[in-house]
């Protein structure tokens, strides 16, 4: 299921208000979804064949405590080495606010956040974000609770 981040689909925060109503509603979605006080950050990232060391640091200084990652070199299907970094983030409203911002900003795309059992997986993006769910039932008690922030859009994209 799909949530727009702000009010008639608009893509980009453009002020304070704007960057408010879109940390809200990321910090509700997943309060709603987080019953484990411990959360997975994972982000990607790309780099170039011949460069198999991370190239973006956006992504360590998000997580100075330290973040794992691993390089998937390229192969017959990847034409680029891709970075997975994961973390574990203690959950408290706000905690995710950095992130999320890089993420409203497109500063930072391939975000993850899920709990340890990867239960479900919150993927935030430059205008909502998608949130996958073990069962129907639990997709449609969240979209009910939230039916003004969906896509008026038929597709619901």
């Amino acid at each position: 299921m799909r949530f727009h981040s702000l009010p008639g689909s608009k893509r980009y925060p453009t002020s304070d208000d704007e960057y408010a109503t879109v940390l809200h509603r990321h910090n509700t979605v997943l309060e709603e979804l987080t019953d484990d006080p411990n959360l997975l950050l994972i982000t990607c990232d790309w780099g170039e064949i011949e460069q198999p060391e991370p190239r973006d640091e956006r992504l360590r200084a998000l997580d100075p405590a330290g973040t794992l990652w691993q390089a998937l070199p390229p192969d017959d299907y990847r034409e680029s080495w891709t970075y997975l970094y994961i973390s574990e983030r203690s959950w408290m409203r706000g905690v995710l606010d950095p992130v999320l911002r890089a993420v409203a900003d497109d500063i930072l795309a391939g975000v993850m956040v899920a709990p340890g059992n990867l239960s479900w997986i919150y993927h935030p993006y430059d205008g909502g974000a998608d949130v996958l769910l073990p069962t129907s039932g639990a997709r449609d008690h969240i979209r009910e609770r939230h039916r003004d922030w969906l896509s008026a859009h038929p597709s619901g994209l």
